[in-house]
């Protein structure tokens, strides 16, 4: 009995001690975070709109984390090449991805793509919130969203709308509005903002929804006429303008750009990119770049920004598949 009982003790201790080990290499690989350069997956071409939030957020991680840092563009596919890049990527913080809206919260729900958003990401922080302005020509009788709906309603079908392409947040939002007010309206798309915002300012198409950078010269030089923000909060950089939501509650339409690591990657390590981002974002110098261009600064948890992928994936899937939307 008594030796049953000291094997026993024996084979404890070495459990103990084996379990001790794997803690103690973990927690020492995280604390060695990061060893070597860390790629950040852009999922757009070069020179875009993501390009100019990324750089230098990615220029300041090299700074707080003392190595090198890169931004690498994975373009194609609406954004879901790079990202499927990112979501296959070893869960080890030296690669992330530099996710938006498209590719996590809206493609997934329109066709087939090459990773669970939900499952294969471990989403860090969320960058910004970035409203998109509905603008409409000035020769209609329409300054608010309750004239735009009456309008609709006294001349059904005769409103249309551009947007940068379907399946777009900026056709999104077109149709949630649709459907929230029962109206009918025209789709329009286009392979681009600046050929939709040509036809609207020479009389072509009716309203357009128009990411804010891209607002805001038309509104001051009075081409357009801004009547709301599709964000749930006031934009900062427009203040003056209502929400869609003060009219219709629930309406949000949130072009958001974030940072997300694959699954499994240890919870100390991006915890520890969570709180190197939100200082970096919150600083005054990003603070004004992001402002500059039309987007207000988020800076969020972890888990803030898993609950707003969640919600923004069910919305999106809610919408897409009541009105059939489909990817071209």
């Amino acid at each position: 009995m008594q030796s049953n009982h000291t094997e026993r003790r024996h084979f404890i201790a070495i459990l103990g001690a084996m379990a001790g080990a794997l803690i103690s290499t973990s927690a020492g690989a995280q604390q060695d975070y990061p060893s070597r350069l860390i790629r950040v997956i852009n999922p757009w071409t070069p020179g875009g709109p993501a390009d100019a939030v990324c750089r230098p957020i990615v220029q300041k991680m090299a700074e707080e984390l003392k190595q090198p840092v890169i931004m690498e563009n994975r373009p194609g596919a609406n954004g879901t090449i790079g990202t499927a890049a990112a979501a296959t990527a070893p869960p080890d913080g030296h690669t992330l991805l530099f996710a938006h809206v498209g590719p996590i919260s809206i493609s997934p729900n329109m066709s087939k793509v090459p990773y669970d958003a939900l499952k294969d990401l471990i989403p860090i922080m969320q960058v910004n919130s970035a409203p998109l302005v509905l603008l409409v020509r000035n020769d209609l009788p329409i300054r608010s969203i309750d004239e735009l709906v009456a309008y609709a309603r006294a001349n059904p079908g005769k409103l249309t709308y551009g947007s940068v392409g379907t399946g777009s947040t900026t056709h999104l939002a077109g149709e949630m509005l649709a459907s929230m007010t029962d109206v009918r309206m025209t789709h329009v798309p286009y392979k681009g903002a600046a050929p939709a915002l040509t036809d609207l300012i020479g009389g072509q198409i009716s309203f357009a929804f128009v990411n804010s950078a891209g607002a805001g010269q038309h509104i001051k030089s009075g081409r357009l006429r801004g009547i709301a923000v599709t964000t749930l909060k006031r934009s900062t950089v427009f203040p003056d303008l209502p929400t869609i939501a003060e009219t219709l509650p629930g309406f949000e339409v949130n072009s958001w750009y974030g940072f997300m690591a694959p699954a499994g990657t240890p919870r100390p390590i991006v915890t520890q990119l969570q709180d190197v981002l939100v200082k970096i974002v919150k600083s005054p110098e990003i603070t004004m770049q992001l402002n500059t261009v039309g987007l207000d600064v988020e800076g969020t948890s972890s888990e803030e920004f898993a609950g707003k992928i969640r919600s923004d994936y069910e919305r999106w899937g809610k919408l897409i598949k009541q009105v059939g939307v489909t990817a071209d």
